[in-house]
């Protein structure tokens, strides 16, 4: 088989306004995520599926993100077959905090990535 690869982006090159779809677990969200990210965790994908089709049904992209880029590139991938305009984020949140990106918590504490 051949597959075409997998898009992706740099995670500073991600537009402020884009749709940041975070497939984390819910501590991992906790603990620090990009304020206004559509969080679904890939152990709900399956079942939350339509929430994301709901969000792109625009049109927009979906910027997906985890902590390094692993599960983010599954979702990804996923996501492309089902004619979602997606893209991982290379490096997860560990990149965007990396590159000076913001990030808030629910906790009230300083946001981290977990």
């Amino acid at each position: 088989m051949n597959f075409a690869p997998l898009p992706s982006v740099d995670a500073a090159a991600v537009p402020s306004d884009g749709l940041v779809l975070d497939v984390r677990e819910d501590d991992e969200w906790a603990a620090g995520h990009v304020e206004g990210a559509l969080h679904v965790p890939m152990s709900d994908f399956a079942a939350r599926f339509g929430e994301v089709a709901e969000a792109v049904a625009d049109g927009r992209t979906a910027y997906v993100m985890c902590r390094v880029g692993g599960r983010s590139a599954q979702v990804t991938q996923y996501l492309t077959r089902q004619g979602v305009d997606a893209v991982n984020v290379d490096g997860g949140m560990l990149a965007w905090d990396g590159a000076g990106r913001p990030m808030v918590a629910e906790t009230g504490s300083p946001a981290f990535v977990l």
